[in-house]
């Protein structure tokens, strides 16, 4: 006979705070979705209530129940920080007190909206940012976040829902949890719950039905958000399987994004990189950016500068490193720094306007590296990302 959903929760609980008691850094556990109205606030609520029974000094310290009834009752008997308020052009505004959580320090904290952007003039700019204070201190952390808000998988969730996520949270914060819990519904339950009036007010269901919300691109997200854990789940695996024997490298690949200051293109090369690098058993990678004299700091504007510099910036939030050389011959730089990095896959950018055959059989940059590459029986492969 199964167990019940009481016993589970309990166990899950149990588990958790055998976690908490481990090390004096803080645990994170995360919640993750396919989307708003899943339920992943109503089951960090849960948790926090079967902490509480068992006798955690567990605290809520920031939780957004959108007014939904079920969820509003669950924060009942359980200890909720006061807020702290913000004014930026004339609005007050609320915001997690994070001095207040480090001052408090109970042993696990509820924080929800992960990806959210705090408002100018907190300590941090991103609320995962706090997060990380928060488990740096030594306290755990409930959190939880949709995976339409994963960097890596912005340009994917664009693709599929037409919708641009601004606010998002770096691969490697979901990486360092302790424990990841896909909160998952099926597309019928949850357009459902909209239609309902359980997400959104009843005057937004249409237009999300319409956008958003339909059905093909729930399947999707909810294919990406089971992915994602079941990676998540593999590589813990792994490592306790590493654990066990003796010390050596599981995996020897080694990846190198080859970007320039085409920003849009650059954006999307990275972030394909540091998910193939972890459905590659989380293999090493780098990203290599080749200077030439017509791209000198002279010579090209501001916002190019800014735009290469935020996407060096974003690969290494990616858990990339920065690879920046200069010379005259990009291809030349390529192949030498793949060679002294023991590269063995070299990812590279191709439009995709007309044919990308057509455009590979022109002297491009792209093309002469992989004829180099065929020509001189080196042994690395090309991976070709269209954009």
């Amino acid at each position: 006979m199964p167990p019940a959903e009481d016993d589970l929760r309990d166990q899950s609980a149990e588990r958790f705070l055998r976690l908490v008691q481990q090390k004096r850094r803080g645990r994170l556990k995360v919640y993750l979705g396919l989307a708003a109205g899943v339920g992943k606030t109503y089951r960090m609520l849960q948790e926090a209530h079967d902490l509480h029974h068992h006798g955690v000094d567990v605290v809520l310290a920031y939780v957004e129940t959108h007014g939904r009834l079920g969820t509003v009752a669950q924060l009942r008997d359980l200890p909720l920080l006061t807020r702290k308020t913000l004014y930026y052009k004339g609005r007050a505004l609320e915001e997690m007190d994070l001095a207040a959580v480090l001052q408090r320090r109970p042993q696990v904290v509820v924080v929800d909206e992960l990806a959210h952007t705090n408002v100018p003039g907190s300590k941090n700019e991103k609320r995962w940012q706090d997060v990380e204070d928060i488990v740096r201190a030594g306290i755990s952390v409930i959190t939880a976040v949709n995976v339409q808000h994963l960097e890596s998988l912005h340009d994917q969730v664009l693709k599929i829902t037409g919708t641009d996520v601004t606010e998002r949270v770096p691969d490697q914060v979901l990486k360092q949890a302790d424990e990841v819990v896909n909160v998952d519904l099926t597309v019928d339950e949850l357009r459902t719950r909209l239609e309902e009036g359980k997400i959104y007010d009843p005057q937004k269901v249409p237009a999300a039905l319409r956008n958003f919300f339909q059905p093909q691109n729930l399947l999707q997200l909810r294919e990406l958000a089971l992915r994602e854990v079941a990676n998540q789940l593999g590589h813990q695996i792994d490592a306790g399987a590493a654990a066990t024997v003796q010390p050596q490298r599981r995996n020897a690949d080694r990846l190198l994004a080859c970007v320039n200051t085409n920003a849009e293109a650059a954006k999307e090369i990275i972030r394909k990189t540091s998910r193939l690098a972890d459905r590659l058993g989380g293999a090493r990678w780098a990203v290599l950016y080749v200077q030439t004299p017509a791209e000198s700091s002279d010579r090209i504007g501001l916002a190019t500068q800014r735009h290469l510099i935020n996407n060096l910036q974003l690969a290494t939030e990616l858990g990339g490193q920065i690879l920046r050389v200069k010379g005259t011959d990009v291809v030349a730089e390529v192949l030498r720094v793949a060679a002294e990095q023991n590269v063995s896959l070299l990812i590279c950018g191709v439009t995709s306007e007309k044919s990308w055959l057509d455009k590979l059989a022109r002297r491009s940059v792209t093309a002469e590296l992989v004829r180099r590459v065929a020509a001189g029986n080196r042994d690395v492969d090309i991976y070709l990302i269209t954009y």
